[in-house]
């Protein structure tokens, strides 16, 4: 009798403390959903006034968040060749930029996108400039960084909330976390371009195989255990960034690689539609694919932002095995030229280390780097190229790889991701370009791409140009159009 008393008192202090539990729980719900409910009016209240202020009256408001809007790169290009389509087709939309480039006025903004992308938008645009961009830049974040410049995300995601909250939230450069701050307690409406996923199959199965890399350390794929421990981590993180990446009321992806991959972690398939982004064909095209090469000295040229995961490097060793099977007197006669944009001092830093890098390979002479060019020079470097150097493995998709094909050089990118699957494909049952997976493939396609004979090289030209139409800006403008009607369609 005793121990049933005692079983039967426990349990009764179980029950106690389960509801007491469930008290706490519905309580803290209640809270948090209060709290949402406050801060959401507040936020749209001082939105309100912010737009009385600036004079919009009923106008809607579409922000784009790109925190680094002036770089100069292929994202970059998205933004304002979709600001400018909207601009011309909704006169009375107003654009706003969320930007962390602090360092520049909005007019040096415009100039360098005008500059560098040969875009001039119809109409103004407005900026909210972000102080806290630091929270997402990855020097900031040695270790987890995925999570650290997540989770630093919503710092800077926070303070754009608190600046302006628009009625149509885009974001542009891949900041998913972002998005459930403007849906719950902005109330926007929520689009998003997908150059890249934060994290993929493809990054869980180099880790898994213990692949040295750029994201994954030494010290890390030479340890099971510490490989074991970044694949949980990994997992965890996969599972949040769907979470919040199924906040989106319409996402476009750009190319099929990163529609696979985001299908599969966001799982909102019937809301996901591909828009491949937009390349600045019709200025590349005029350019004679003949006239100016140069065939005295015979130029690889290189579009890609100084960024690690571009894999300059492999560039370089490329180049230099190449060159190895060169003749010394006949070496004077081959130039690489990188061409790309710097963003901040990291990417400056690691300019210089490619430059000591050339110099340890002994082929510094033959090696030229063009840093943060003009639209104009680009041209002119692209009609004398006659191969086009693309080496970043799962590339997204490639814009550089496409203007390349447009200019009229013989194309050479890794085999993988985008130019595999999008782009250096069969066009008319014929060769669009080049593809190669590591030094030596690259090297021997380098020599095989020299050694065509000038009909061979020009009906390959030819052909990748007929194949590259289906990237051109109008193509873009269209479908972006098509998933913002979407958007529009809820607010107007």
């Amino acid at each position: 009798m005793e121990l049933a008393f005692l079983i039967f008192e426990y349990l009764s202090f179980l029950s106690e403390m389960f509801l007491y539990l469930i008290a706490i729980c519905v309580f803290f719900i209640i809270v948090t959903f209060v709290l949402v409910v406050v801060l959401r009016q507040l936020i749209k209240k001082r939105a309100s006034e912010l737009k009385r202020s600036r004079g919009w009256g009923r106008h809607i408001v579409v922000g784009f968040f790109h925190p680094y809007c002036n770089a100069g790169g292929g994202g970059e290009r998205v933004l304002w060749v979709a600001i400018c389509a909207i601009q011309n087709k909704y006169p009375d939309i107003r654009c706003l930029v969320y930007s962390g480039d602090c360092d520049a006025t909005e007019a040096e903004i415009l100039f360098k996108a005008q500059q560098r992308f040969n875009i001039s938008l119809p109409k103004p645009v407005d900026f909210i400039f972000l102080r806290s961009r630091n929270w997402v830049e990855a020097h900031k974040y040695p270790m987890f960084t995925l999570l650290g410049q997540s989770f630093g995300s919503l710092k800077l995601g926070w303070e754009a909330l608190t600046s302006y909250v628009p009625d149509v939230y885009i974001d542009t450069m891949g900041y998913a976390f972002t998005l459930p701050l403007f849906k719950y307690f902005g109330g926007c409406k929520i689009g998003c371009y997908v150059h890249y996923p934060t994290i993929s199959t493809d990054m869980l199965e180099r880790v898994s195989q213990r692949e040295e890399s750029f994201n994954n350390m030494s010290v890390v794929s030479r340890s099971v255990l510490l490989t074991n421990l970044k694949i949980l981590y990994y997992k965890m993180f996969a599972s949040m960034y769907g979470l919040v990446g199924a906040r989106s009321d319409i996402v476009m992806v750009n190319s099929s690689w990163t529609y696979g991959h985001i299908k599969t972690l966001w799982k909102v398939a019937d809301k996901t539609v591909l828009v491949y982004p937009p390349c600045d064909i019709s200025e590349f095209i005029k350019i004679d694919l003949l006239k100016h090469r140069n065939k005295s000295v015979k130029t690889i040229l290189s579009i890609a932002q100084f960024r690690p995961e571009k894999d300059h490097k492999l560039q370089l060793k490329s180049f230099h095995e190449f060159l190895s099977h060169v003749n010394a007197t006949d070496r004077s006669r081959y130039k690489l030229q990188l061409v790309g944009g710097c963003r901040d001092s990291k990417d400056a830093e690691r300019v210089e280390e490619l430059k000591a890098f050339a110099e340890e390979l002994h082929i510094s002479e033959r090696v030229e780097f063009k840093l943060n060019v003009s639209f104009e020079e680009l041209k002119t470097l692209m009609s004398q190229a006659l191969i086009g150097l693309h080496t970043m493995r799962d590339e997204h998709f490639g814009i550089g790889v496409v203007e390349l094909m447009a200019a009229g050089t013989l194309t050479l990118a890794h085999n993988s991701a985008g130019p595999r699957m999008d782009i250096l494909t069969l066009y008319d049952g014929k060769p669009t370009g080049f593809l190669a997976t590591d030094s030596t493939s690259y090297a021997d396609a380098i020599k095989t791409i020299f050694n065509l004979t000038d009909t061979e090289r020009t009906d390959i030209c030819e052909n990748a140009r007929r194949s590259v139409t289906r990237f051109s800006e109008s193509e873009f403008e269209q479908g972006f159009l098509r998933a913002f009607e979407c958007l529009l369609g809820n607010v107007l």
